[in-house]
């Protein structure tokens, strides 16, 4: 299973190709049903437009890796949070120019963590992905994606994306 893990690790994400499947964490788990390779995968939100890009990707790689029989299964629930990122990926995030998630900041699903989300408020502070300052603001609550927002360094006054929680 280590060799598949590793293949799939491979794979890029299609809107952030610094980062692989595995780094996002959308490949929940991989196994062997008599001689079909299962490989369950959890987008990141159910509509997202990704989520062909992503299977096809998969099937390619495993298929060039002389995988045969493959299938995929989705997986809704639970849903995809950026508490699946792995370290690395956040790392790979930062050096990529955009701010990992805050640790601790993803809203829960109150009517109050909702609204708080979607209004773009909060009490938490990015660092900057290019100078690590912390005085930074937010412009918009969209970035380049919609799982992006767009911010600003007062220090440095590079402007950059963050990965918003979710």
């Amino acid at each position: 299973m280590d060799t598949v893990w590793q293949w799939l690790s491979e794979i890029p994400d299609p809107e952030i190709p610094v980062l692989s499947l595995t780094d996002l964490g959308v490949i929940r788990d991989v196994s062997w049903q008599d001689e079909t390779l299962v490989v369950t995968v959890t987008p990141t939100y159910s509509g997202c437009p990704a989520t062909a890009v992503i299977n096809l990707d998969i099937e390619t790689k495993l298929l060039e890796c002389g995988v045969t029989k493959v299938r995929l299964e989705q997986q809704l629930s639970p849903p995809w949070t950026t508490d699946w990122l792995t370290q690395e990926g956040r790392a790979k995030l930062r050096a990529y120019g955009i701010a990992p998630p805050v640790d601790g900041t993803r809203s829960d699903s109150s009517a109050a963590g909702r609204l708080a989300r979607l209004t773009g408020q909060g009490s938490f502070q990015v660092a900057c992905p290019r100078c690590g300052s912390e005085n930074t603001e937010k412009v918009s609550q969209f970035g380049s994606t919609p799982c992006k927002a767009a911010y600003r360094c007062r220090s440095c006054l590079e402007p950059f994306d963050y990965f918003k929680c979710h």
